[in-house]
């Protein structure tokens, strides 16, 4: 757990809460009693395959959905027990960003951005100086007087992370903001958003489907699957120790330190030795072990892996062929384990 947000304020809280959508053919649950506590500042990211329910998720946050049983606490309120008018008021402190935008294209930057602040009922001078301040820091006070229309898809997304914190929102949701961008935008896109957390002291909430983007700028996350919590934990945590399967399934997605099955069949037909697969992390002693390998008869190869780093830690995993006397290889196998996860893949 980071250290800064060990005590630090739930800003959103889900007790037990159940959303049931009323359909010709039957009830189908979309959120499946879900307990989930996001902190004050930190950058929260909800995953999950089409249908897991992370988009009802959002909607039940900034209070578009109402849940159907249990309670959401968004800054110390519970929005269950709001009227429609109280809902509305409180989702001025929240704050959203899409993944097609949602721009006007009648209106130029500025007026894209001055719209809420419009709608909130700001005086026109002090509409203008926050619009300049905003797009000023997303990067684009000189398109200003642009429409959306002339501008790329980045471009279009950051006018739109600038409108979302027009009135100074405590909470930031992100829909899959980063979907419809290329990779180069989209690692632009991240970037900003990260600065809006670091300098604004925003929480953000980023809602994907893509493993990569929370490991860009995530401090957290939760994997949904069927409505419900699946896994949940840092980043580097779920990265480097998944326990769930579709958790399993996402890293295999992002990571390709280990090998898949047509790798190891490879493998097997080039090396006749015992194949395993050893986890990496800071502070593992591995190479002292293997250094012991000659004296107990063993040697060994590396033949799959990769090694990456997480929030300032190393992580990944190496396949070897251990290749000599069984009972060597037994207890060099052995000691590994000691320091280490080891997979035998070989067999």
């Amino acid at each position: 757990m980071p250290t800064e947000f060990r005590d630090a304020h739930h800003i959103i809280e889900f007790r037990a809460v159940r959303k049931i959508f009323s359909a010709p053919s039957g009830d189908i649950v979309a959120v499946d009693g879900i307990d989930l506590r996001i902190r004050q500042g930190e950058i929260f990211g909800v995953i999950g395959y089409s249908g897991a329910g992370k988009s009802t998720v959002v909607r039940l946050i900034n209070g578009l959905e109402l849940a159907t049983s249990g309670s959401i606490v968004v800054d110390g309120v519970d929005i269950t027990t709001l009227t429609e008018r109280q809902r509305e008021i409180k989702r001025r402190d929240i704050g959203m960003i899409f993944q097609q935008f949602n721009l006007f294209t009648s209106r130029t930057v500025a007026g894209n951005v001055a719209f809420p602040l419009k709608v909130a009922g700001w005086k026109r001078a002090d509409r203008d100086r926050r619009v300049a301040e905003l797009l000023d820091f997303v990067g684009l006070l000189d398109r200003a007087h642009s429409y959306p229309d002339q501008l790329s898809g980045g471009q279009k997304q950051r006018v739109g992370i600038a409108r979302a914190l027009a009135t100074s929102p405590k909470i930031l949701l992100a829909d899959e903001a980063t979907s419809a961008l290329d990779p180069e935008t989209t690692w632009d896109v991240l970037k900003l958003l990260r600065k809006v957390n670091r300098e604004l002291g925003v929480t953000i909430v980023v809602i994907t489907h893509e493993l990569s983007v929370i490991r860009a700028i995530g401090d957290r996350v939760a994997v949904l699957e069927d409505g419900k919590v699946a896994e949940i934990g840092t980043v580097f945590d779920i990265f480097t120790a998944p326990r769930a399967g579709v958790t399993r399934r996402f890293v295999d997605t992002v990571l390709h330190d280990r090998p898949n099955p047509a790798d190891l069949e490879r493998i097997r037909g080039a090396f006749p030795g015992r194949i395993v697969t050893a986890h990496i992390a800071d502070g593992h002693r591995l190479g002292s072990v293997l250094g012991s390998a000659g004296a107990r008869g063993v040697t060994f190869e590396i033949v799959y892996g990769g090694i990456g780093s997480l929030q300032n830690r190393s992580f990944g995993s190496l396949t070897l062929e251990l290749t000599g006397p069984d009972d060597g290889v037994d207890a060099l196998i052995a000691e590994l384990r000691q320091v280490t996860d080891i997979v035998e893949v070989g067999t």
